[in-house]
């Protein structure tokens, strides 16, 4: 049988098609990782010529009270992320995982703040959260309560961003979380129920540790998310008040962009990146010795 005219090109087509994607992460991805790398050893302000510093960025980070504290604010911001992102992601889906009429409407709107601005999320809650004329201090202010400065208050600021951000990616999670949910054999659980078991046994008993997959997955994206906070600090807070609500990626941006420090602000990253990798590898040894003995 006689090949087409074409056949001769067929095993290089695939190539061709993956040569744009390649070409973008090295350019964007790899390539600015490894000079980060270098970077971080250098002494840089974008305007002469790197300084080979060695460990000297790296041993001023370390010698820092400043720096410290922008680690614990960073560990701090990822608790309350991570955390409050389950716990609520969970909880929606709980509610939602009903067939009646209009449930649609509802999953889209709790899923709404995902796909907005962060950006605008954050001016929108700074506006809401002001202290003379924002809506919640106002309806604070309605019940007879004194209400607090949320992002003024070096005690706050940092939380209060943190809970903006659980609210805006809850829904993320909730979807995330359904789909496990409705993955559950409904058989399984009508038989618990004909058994006795109220609504609660059959959660913490059943649905529970058959969701355990799923909320294992949820554990792993949300810790990676946790660190990826920098457009909602820079709308509300800027890293303020005295450095309340700065953390690891808003410093990178500071210490490279406003400070001219790139070299500083490389290690920073790379400190990052090593905190973000030691707990997801973490994350996933507790999945390989829990999650796998449940299945």
């Amino acid at each position: 049988m006689t090949q087409p005219p074409y056949r001769w090109h067929s095993k290089i087509t695939p190539w061709v098609f993956i040569i744009p994607t390649v070409i973008g992460l090295l350019v964007f991805r790899l390539i600015p990782i490894v000079s980060s790398l270098y970077l971080s050893f250098t002494d840089w302000n974008l305007l002469s010529s790197p300084a080979f510093i060695k460990l000297g960025n790296y041993q001023e980070l370390l010698s820092s009270e400043e720096f410290i504290g922008i680690v614990l604010n960073t560990l701090q911001f990822s608790l309350i992320y991570v955390v409050g992102s389950i716990v609520c992601g969970l909880a929606l889906a709980v509610l939602i995982n009903v067939r009646i009429k209009g449930i649609s409407f509802f999953r889209s709107a709790i899923y709404l703040p995902v796909v907005t601005s962060a950006v605008a999320v954050g001016i929108i809650w700074n506006w809401m959260l002001g202290p003379t004329y924002g809506l919640v201090n106002n309806l604070i202010e309605a019940i007879g309560l004194t209400p607090p400065y949320w992002l003024g208050d070096t005690r706050l600021a940092l939380n209060t961003v943190a809970s903006v951000q659980v609210w805006k990616m809850s829904g993320y999670y909730m979807i995330i979380f359904l789909a496990g949910l409705q993955g559950i054999n409904r058989d399984t659980l009508e038989s618990a129920r004909v058994d006795g078991a109220n609504a609660f046994q059959s959660f913490f008993r059943i649905t529970l540790p058959m969701l355990m997959p799923t909320l294992f997955f949820v554990l792993t994206i949300t810790i990676i998310d946790s660190f990826k906070n920098f457009e909602l600090i820079y709308a509300m807070t800027k890293g303020g008040p005295q450095n309340a609500s700065n953390t690891l990626v808003y410093d990178v941006y500071l210490n490279a962009f406003v400070y001219y420090r790139v070299g500083y602000a490389s290690a920073i990253a790379y400190i990052l990146l090593i905190f973000v990798g030691l707990m997801t590898l973490f994350n996933f040894y507790i999945k390989k010795h829990l999650v796998q003995n449940l299945d």
